[in-house]
């Protein structure tokens, strides 16, 4: 006899759950009878959009998932490729969107603390955090309070629990007012041999619980936050909202990875969304096992925490293991030494279902594939939007700038392209003391301690070019990607994704999602870039309104030896400036355009992926044969701006580069394309650089050299008068006034 409590089980009561009639019927059908309170519950975060991907998993299928170096594909906890000398990279990015809208400080932090969970569960030691931010519009009054507070509660975290963050991206943009977008990625290292999977098996083998006791934050944190369209006032929603403890995850790692060195640990999953509920259901759906649990057994914060939300709670910090028989006693001496409770809570079974007691009577019983292998899978309607061009921009004049300085000057300072420096000095890149490139250029790069090796990770979406044309935009997200990864010297490996999109329940919102699918699966399978793990979330909606499509790309990268990564920055005197590939340069879809324009139109950049291949792979064969010093990927704001970052970051001079002809002369400066990249050379080496472009059949073009204190552009063919001829630290001031103005709530930033 299964008992729950007293409260009538019914459609009503599952429609409050997240669950539709049909849903619950089949529910009905799964167990026979009327589900308990506390399987009702059960079966909502299991079957949530965030836990079955229910919407996407009929096209996630479409992905590529292997490849030469692929070691742990989608699946796990997160996804794993060799990097040689018998070590893997596993990594992983996740949202967090709707926790941190609600309650901004807590949401990010424990959205670090749950993808850093995802690394170490699998053995390796997290070495480097990233993270994608999208805010609305720096003039919305909710837009001061949720930049600080996610960029502070994702640097406190992260600081705290001791792993750099090396990098990221910062984005503003109206259509993000209701409904901000958090992703965090965390990358981690370990032996190649020893990673491990959350696959429960042996029966009879303990189940424990290790790490921080339960509590009533985060219950139903993924069927009705992360699931769900917001429709309540935020301040409503906030117990659903975690909170995090860095130090007891620190004590957490440093634990794990030391059982996990033995053969006591059978499997392990972070209690994650859904908690101990999804922990044990998926570790025993992977294995095709049962196992049962002992709810009296749970530790708990406050001892009137119910069954209910002991299933379902979402407390941080979290681990489930199973161990082999008899060894249970020295896995809890072992976390006992880093002050960590460890509870045996339950044992694996052989009869298929998750079972709970409670006070001695048995309230749930479940078969596990009810909630895992077969969860509801829906292919949802598909319809192409009647209008596709979203862009805010418009028209422009005839391009005859009248005041280019004052142009670019207000381009470097826009939101879109200002300096991020006010969020990546509030995280600690160096503790580790493995990073090789720090924030602030187009990938970060961590040294391989074992081996010697570098690692380049970037995060990558252009929001705009995605709304525009979501196959294309989502294609020059990989092509971003790889060339910010290419710059550094480093051959890209494998992507994770996390795609954040509007409600599936709209057709117009599915054909975003299909074409997105479609168009990364295509650039992946191009550039031998397997999606190795992500994320799916669906329902950023406010208010019946959806985000922008914003496909996040999180790529990693590896070259043989960390010392020969290069930056961005332009460096000493006397060098040579080229420009590498034939983009053309378009305004449309451009920032320029969206700044300037007047008339909504929308557009995207042509793309031709075979010559960004090329473009991309002669960068890193000039990069690891020493012939270039510094290289960067020139994309958003065009050529005048990227010129422009290169002569402002640390240790760089001055540059003069002549614009090359696209026509109009705004487009010249500020026109966006594809397949260009800027590279600076020595002197000596400029013939061994041309010969090799020549090779590769790709374009070099030299734009200028590097020197002094001023940054000086001519217009190709009239070195007699200048378009613009600026101080240094007129650039500087321009990047660096923005965001720290944003975030103090001033309405007027761009003359702060």
């Amino acid at each position: 006899m299964i008992h729950g409590s007293d409260r009538t089980i019914d459609e009503a009561l599952a429609a409050e759950h997240g669950l539709s009639a049909e849903e619950y019927a089949a529910i009905l059908e799964h167990l026979g009878r009327t589900p308990t309170i506390e399987e009702l519950g059960v079966f909502s975060v299991m079957w949530s959009e965030h836990c079955s991907y229910k919407s996407s998993r009929v096209h996630l299928k479409r992905f590529p998932v292997t490849g030469p170096a692929v070691l742990q594909g989608p699946g796990e906890n997160a996804g794993a490729v060799d990097i040689g000398g018998g070590m893997a990279a596993i990594f992983k990015i996740e949202s967090h969107n709707h926790p941190s809208y609600v309650e901004p400080y807590q949401g990010a932090a424990t959205g670090v603390g749950g993808i850093l969970r995802d690394i170490f569960t699998m053995g390796a030691r997290p070495v480097a955090n990233m993270n994608a931010l999208f805010f609305g519009e720096p003039e919305d009054e909710r837009t001061p309070y949720l930049l600080s507070g996610v960029v502070s509660g994702v640097g406190d975290y992260g600081n705290s629990v001791g792993v750099p963050t090396v990098g990221g991206q910062v984005n503003f943009d109206a259509a993000y007012n209701g409904n901000i977008l958090v992703n965090a990625f965390s990358l981690g290292i370990a032996r190649a041999d020893n990673i491990f999977s959350a696959v429960a098996s042996g029966e009879g083998n303990p189940v424990l619980y290790v790490g921080s006791r339960t509590g009533r934050d985060g219950v139903h944190g993924a069927s009705l936050l992360a699931s769900s369209e917001f429709k309540e006032e935020s301040e409503q929603m906030k117990p659903t909202v975690q909170v995090g403890d860095p130090f007891a995850e620190n004590l957490l790692i440093e634990a794990c990875l030391e059982v996990l060195k033995g053969d006591d640990v059978v499997a392990i999953q972070d209690m994650g969304a859904a908690g101990l509920t999804s922990s044990s259901a998926e570790m025993a759906g992977r294995g095709g096992v049962g196992i049962s649990l002992d709810l009296d057994k749970v530790p708990l914060r406050d001892s009137s925490v119910s069954a209910y939300e002991i299933l379902l709670s979402e407390s941080q910090e979290r681990m489930l293991l199973v161990t082999k028989q008899g060894r249970q006693g020295a896995v809890a001496e072992l976390f006992a030494r880093w002050d960590l409770e460890c509870v045996e809570v339950g044992v694996v079974t052989d009869d298929g279902r998750l079972r709970a007691s409670w006070r001695g009577e048995e309230i749930l019983s479940i078969p596990v594939g009810a909630l895992t292998d077969n969860a509801p899978a829906y292919k949802r309607p598909i319809k192409e939007p009647a209008v596709r061009a979203v862009s805010s921009g418009g028209v422009l004049g005839d391009g005859e700038l009248a005041d280019p300085a004052s142009a670019l000057l207000e381009m470097l300072a826009c939101p879109e392209l200002c300096s991020r420096r006010w969020v990546f000095e509030q995280y600690d890149s160096w503790v580790g003391a493995n990073t090789v490139l720090h924030p602030g250029g187009d990938a970060a790069v961590i040294r391989v301690a074992e081996t010697g090796a570098g690692l380049a990770m970037t995060v990558d979406c252009n929001p705009n070019y995605v709304a525009s044309d979501p196959y294309l935009g989502t294609q020059h997200a990989i092509a971003e990607a790889v060339r910010n990864i290419s710059v550094t010297g480093a051959t890209p490996l494998a992507v994770s994704d996390c795609l954040n999109f509007g409600s599936p329940e709209k057709p117009e919102v599915m054909w975003q999602f299909s074409q997105a699918v479609d168009g990364m699966a295509a650039a992946c399978r191009h550039f031998g870039t397997p999606v190795i793990s992500g994320n799916v979330s669906f329902y950023n909606d406010t208010r019946g309104e959806s985000i922008p499509p914003t496909p996040v790309v999180a790529m990693v990268g590896l070259m043989a030896d960390s010392a020969t990564a290069v930056g961005c920055a332009a460096g000493g005197p006397g060098r040579r400036i080229y420009l590498l590939g034939g983009g053309v340069a378009e305004l449309e879809g451009s920032v320029f355009e969206r700044l300037y324009g007047k008339n909504p139109v929308g557009g995207v950049p042509a793309l031709d992926l075979d010559a960004e291949k090329d473009c991309s792979a002669l960068c890193v064969d000039l990069v690891q044969q020493g012939l270039v010093t510094a290289a960067h990927d020139l994309s958003e704001g065009g050529l005048a701006v990227a010129l422009a970052e290169m002569a402002v970051q640390e240790g760089a001079c001055g540059i003069v580069a002549r614009v090359p002809d696209h026509g109009r002369l705004d487009n010249s400066m500020f026109g966006e394309s594809a397949t260009r990249i800027l590279v600076v050379v020595e002197a000596g080496d400029t013939d061994a650089v041309e010969a090799a472009a020549a090779a590769s059949g790709v374009s070099c073009r030299w734009l200028g050299e590097t020197g002094g204190d001023r940054f000086r552009l001519e217009r190709d063919g009239e070195t007699n008068h200048p378009l613009l001829d600026l101080d240094l630290a007129q650039l500087r001031a321009a990047r660096e006034q923005t965001l720290p103005a944003i975030a103090a709530g001033l309405k007027d930033f761009e003359a702060a």
